[in-house]
């Protein structure tokens, strides 16, 4: 028979084990936990583009009221330093005279149930809204500096999308791509009276990889290379050579710009976003030999396809860039949601993220800016200066383009400012 005591103490030895057992086992498992945090950040996770590793159920040490360990809420705070700059921008905001739809949505009810929240990439709602806040004269005033953001501040992203893009509620859902038959468009000014030049463009976000004011230098240079390795493979009419912006000089740089080419150093939204960090590391341009296809790297999105060449042929511009994005996207994986489409640091170009526009001459109709506004609203048409937005006609030549690229495919996208072109060149001549 065991005696009591050898029991007893057999007992406390083998509960002391197990107890720690118990503790080495959390402790395993908080710290795997957090190492699977760390690794999804390392590789420029943002949501709704890498997978996250899955939380761990464990029984944490320090528990608060509301159920939140302490670690775990401390991470999730935003700053009080944050919370004051939103403050005061929120106040500048409000008293200005500013049409942006950030002004428009951007409630006081809105504000205080977004002010403390943070993407699981860090970025806070003053990363969204500061370019908004700092010019006033923006139309729209909002970035996304991650994926993530368009889930964490929905409250403000979802009524600006809809708005901007014609009523795509949040309850939408984008359809599939469709490229749709190229063969159906053909020349909208064959006698070359009003289209100066035709260009369609698209952007892209490369998979496993946060927005412009997200990526660390690092990861400019390796999306540079993966960019020029991959682009060095087009054959045919897209064959072409990779420019690196490092190393450029002013002369060559300001000529790709002045030829429409080359995407501008120093725009006031995009620095005002974060989005310029790192300059020139990262960006670069890709064209072929007759300069009608050219890539942007690390402009504004990841990559801007385009299409482009001198009279009105859209179907020969279109065609050519359905071969190119379908040639590159089997190389290059896309950031896609199924609700948003193609994913963008603008909420404007989400969904196909097409952009199909002319600079076209119409005088008679451009005499009363307008009139030429009214009617190209009604054809969901948008007008901007020659060089683009923010910018002023030269010699009367206006940057026309569809306004639409959620809700619709890629071909419906193109079709409608084909149509709507096709009016406003019809009712030029009619005055």
């Amino acid at each position: 028979m065991i005696p009591y005591r050898l029991l007893s103490r057999n007992y406390l030895r083998f509960y002391t084990l197990l107890l720690l057992a118990y503790f080495v086992l959390v402790l395993v498992t908080f710290d795997g936990h957090r190492l699977g945090r760390a690794a999804v950040r390392a590789r420029g996770g943002c949501g709704l583009n890498v997978p996250r590793a899955p939380a761990a159920t464990i029984l944490h040490l320090a528990v608060d009221y509301d159920g939140c360990s302490s670690e775990r809420k401390a991470a999730a705070m935003v700053d009080a330093a944050t919370i004051e700059k939103l403050e005061a921008g929120f106040s500048k905001l409000q008293a200005s005279d500013s049409k942006s739809l950030l002004k428009k949505y951007l409630t006081r009810e809105v504000f205080d149930a977004l002010k403390n929240k943070k993407t699981s990439f860090g970025s806070t709602l003053l990363d969204c809204i500061q370019s908004g806040i700092e010019n006033l004269d923006s139309g729209v005033g909002i970035y996304a500096p991650d994926a993530e953001s368009y889930t964490v501040f929905a409250d403000l992203f979802d009524p600006i999308i809809e708005d901007y893009h014609n009523g795509f509620k949040k309850t939408d859902k984008h359809p599939p791509k469709n490229w749709g038959d190229v063969e159906t468009l053909g020349n909208l000014d064959p006698a070359g009276e009003f289209i100066v030049s035709t260009r369609v463009r698209c952007g892209r976000s490369m998979e496993g990889y946060p927005f412009n004011p997200c990526l660390t230098e690092a990861q400019y240079k390796e999306m540079e290379d993966k960019v020029s390795s991959t682009l060095s493979g087009l054959e045919g009419e897209l064959k072409g050579t990779f420019y690196p912006l490092t190393g450029m000089s002013k002369e060559t740089q300001q000529q790709l710009i002045d030829d429409h080419f080359l995407f501008k150093e120093g725009d006031r939204f995009l620095q005002a976003a974060n989005a310029c960090r790192f300059w020139p590391t990262g960006r670069g341009i890709y064209h072929n030999e007759n300069k009608t296809f050219l890539v942007w790297c690390n402009e504004e999105d990841h990559l801007r396809i385009i299409s482009m060449q001198m009279g009105g042929d859209l179907k020969q511009v279109y065609k050519r860039l359905v071969t190119a994005v379908n040639d590159i996207e089997k190389r290059i994986p896309f950031s896609h949601n199924d609700r948003l489409g193609f994913l963008t640091f603008c909420p404007t170009n989400l969904g196909t993220t097409v952009r199909a526009s002319v600079h076209i001459k119409l005088p008679k109709l451009a005499a009363d800016k307008a009139k030429l506004e009214e009617v190209a609203s009604k054809y969901h048409l948008q007008v901007r200066g020659t060089r683009g937005e923010h910018t002023e006609a030269e010699g009367g030549v206006y940057d026309i383009s569809n306004k639409r690229r959620m809700g619709l495919t890629e071909y419906d996208a193109v079709k409608e400012m084909y149509d709507g072109i096709a009016e406003l060149i019809k009712i030029e001549k009619s005055l």
